[in-house]
């Protein structure tokens, strides 16, 4: 993983079930071009896009993510949702999180692991609902969304039925591979990358196709077995289970007004536990107890 890696424009890449992937020197974004190219049916569920550089790369809510070339990672993925009712797909983020967080704290070089397995280290960890974090330093984040995907005109001769838009997931993901976290000084918030984490560079193809095949294996097996074996992954996780937090509900913060909360409904208190949907146990500090389902965690 630490090895050199070669020009982006050679890199050897596939999507799910061995869909195409393709290749932006630059882009404005990964995320914008996928929801269009879906919906007007030029690309099929699997595909992959992945750049070297983009110029309008954005978390949730239009939050800055700042994507400077041939440093990082900046992928979507069209992710099938055959079998997977409406009401999981939103679980597909958290799984697709915590898949990443296991490979990232696998990451070896032959049979010699990497210093952060110190003891007394931190542990890389998914903080709810799917930011991933070394210690309270964000370098990898999910921007996900449900796109409805027109057949391809190979697949006219289907039957009718079999014609209409099915829904899939464009996934996008930002990680900070290796820049340094003196790069995003200005953004004012917390955040490192995987080479000040491992205190190597890493091979972001190598990287990226350790993380396709994860995910796509991953997801087969919450097809199979729903999102319970993650929860009870997650349950063990530093920084979780009746640490403080804040919940962030009704989130319209960008950048610009993230620290005075203008425009979000802000609920400080501790998390008691993750129920068996994904959804967080949060007891306010107010004494009452929510379930919450689609939030920000600050802690």
């Amino acid at each position: 993983m630490f090895s050199q890696e070669r020009n982006f424009t050679e890199w050897q890449l596939t999507g799910f079930g061995d869909a195409p992937a393709y290749l932006f020197e630059t882009i404005g974004s990964t995320h914008k071009l996928m929801k269009s190219m879906a919906a007007s049916g030029e690309i099929a569920p699997g595909t992959l896009f992945v750049a070297d550089s983009q110029s309008e790369g954005h978390g949730r809510h239009e939050r800055t993510w700042d994507s400077p070339a041939g440093k990082n990672l900046y992928f979507n993925i069209l992710i099938p949702l055959d079998g997977v009712p409406a009401n999981n797909f939103a679980q597909i983020t958290q799984i697709a999180a915590l898949t990443f967080a296991e490979t990232f704290n696998n990451i070896q070089e032959g049979d010699a692991i990497a210093s952060r397995d110190c003891a007394g280290a931190p542990k890389i960890t998914v903080k709810w609902p799917n930011d991933i974090l070394y210690g309270k330093s964000k370098f990898c984040g999910i921007l996900a969304e449900i796109v409805y995907v027109r057949p391809q005109q190979s697949e006219q001769q289907l039957a009718p039925q079999q014609r209409m838009p099915r829904p899939a997931l464009s996934m996008g993901v930002g990680i900070n591979v290796n820049s340094e976290p003196s790069d995003y000084a200005h953004l004012n918030r917390a955040v490192t990358t995987l080479k000040a984490i491992f205190g190597h560079s890493i091979n972001r193809e190598k990287l990226l196709r350790a993380l396709i095949g994860n995910l796509e294996r991953a997801i087969g097996q919450f097809k199979a077995f729903g999102i319970r074996p993650w929860v009870e992954a997650w349950k063990r996780m530093d920084q979780f289970i009746g640490a403080r937090g804040t919940i962030v509900v009704n989130n319209h913060c960008t950048d610009q007004n993230r620290d005075s909360g203008e425009g979000a409904i802000k609920k400080t208190g501790r998390i008691i536990d993750m129920n068996d949907d994904g959804s967080l146990l949060f007891e306010c500090d107010d004494g009452t107890i929510e379930t919450v389902i689609s939030a920000d965690l600050e802690i």
